[in-house]
This record gives structure tokens, sequence and C-alpha cells, in this order.
């Protein structure tokens, strides 16, 4: 019985030599197709050469070296929003120069200023001077209608100019900041057709008789 024992394992030997091979790679016996051979409880045949180093994670799982755990994954907090960067303050604005403006007529041939226009000076432009702060310059431009020579209305321009000028120095503004200019018949603001009715074209003319005043000043 015994001969006949060693007989079937020998030969259970002989067949598993022939039918596997050893895969002196991984220390463990595979078939020919390259899998691993395991026993009925599913555990791998191990070389006679093998070492721990040989585990594998399908025979040896608990001897094959865990990979460490990866870091968790850390998410940076948001970053803080930008603070706007402060408005630059705008510069001051440059003060307007004020300007001040009136207009007084005369009488045909006239260069005398009656109570109506020294009241609108008064109104127009003495009155309201002080707010002008510095005065800049006064301008005084005389103007006549179309009626009499080209010569007597240029004098008759400046006449009148002057006249607005005296008045004006008479209330206590400065003749220094004034300029007087004379511009005859030449600059009218008012065109009338030619008449037979003369006083009809007197008083048609009477806005070119007048004298243009300016005033220019900064603002206190």
């Amino acid at each position: 019985m015994k001969t006949n024992k060693l007989i079937l394992v020998a030969g259970f030997a002989a067949a598993a030599c022939g039918a596997a091979t050893l895969a002196s790679a991984q220390g463990y016996w595979t078939g020919p197709g390259g899998a691993v051979w395991k026993n009925s409880a599913g555990q791998c045949w191990r070389a006679g050469y093998w070492t721990p180093a040989m585990a594998t994670a399908e025979c040896d799982p608990d001897l094959v070296p865990r990979a460490a755990p990866r870091p968790p994954v850390v998410t940076p907090p948001p970053l803080a929003p930008r603070k706007p960067a402060p408005a630059k303050p705008k510069p001051p604005a440059k003060p307007k120069p004020l300007v001040l403006r009136s207009t007084v007529t005369f009488p045909s041939g006239g260069a005398k200023l009656d109570d109506r226009d020294k009241s609108r000076l008064d109104a127009d432009i003495v009155s309201k001077a002080g707010a002008a702060g510095a005065i800049k310059f006064i301008n005084i431009d005389g103007h006549t209608d179309r009626m009499g020579s080209r010569l007597f209305n240029q004098k008759l321009s400046e006449r009148r100019a002057n006249a607005v000028k005296a008045y004006l120095v008479s209330k206590g503004m400065d003749a220094s900041k004034m300029e007087v200019f004379g511009y005859g018949q030449t600059t009218p603001v008012k065109s009338c057709p030619d008449t037979k009715d003369r006083k009809a074209l007197v008083a048609c003319l009477e806005p070119n008789r007048r004298v243009d005043v300016e005033l220019q000043g900064s603002p206190r």
C-alpha cells in the first residue's frame, strides 16, 4: 500500500512539474497562461525561494506595503475682494469770469446820458461790479445810426462812449480798467428801409444809436 501511495504522489508531482512552470520573477507557481496556482482554499502556491519581498497584492495583500494616503486636498479660502482704489479728488473748478453787460441808447445826434440811461447803468453795472471781484477790463463801445456823414458819426460814437465812461468813473469805478472805442455807423444792430418820413426813420434806427458796456472780472 505504501508503495502505491508513493507512486501516486510521485506521479502527481511529475504531472504538476510537467503542467506548471516556476515564475522566478514572481515567487509563485504559475500555469502555462501565467495565472498563479491556488489551492482549494484560494491560497497561492509559493515557490521554495519565496520571500516576503516577493509578495503580491493578489496572493499576500497583507504583506504588500500600502501606498501612503494622499494628502487631503485643501481648498484655499476665497480671495477677499479687492477694495476699489479711492477716487482721486477732482481738482477745484476754476472760477468762471463774471461778465456784466449793459446797453444805453441816445437821441439822434446826441451824446448826453439821460436819467433812464443812468438808471440802467446803475442796475446793470454799478450795483453788480462789487461781485465781480478783481475787474479785468471794462469795454465801452460807442455806435451811431447811418444818418449823417461817416466822419461825424465816428466822432459822435466816441463822444457817446466817453460820456458813459465819465458816468461810471463818477460812480467810483476804476478808469484805468476802461477801454473806449468808437465804431461810428459800421456795426448797426437793426436795418431800416429808407423812407421820406424822417421821424419814422429816426425812431426805427434808435437801437443803432447806442453804447455797449461789457465788464469782465473774477468772482470773489
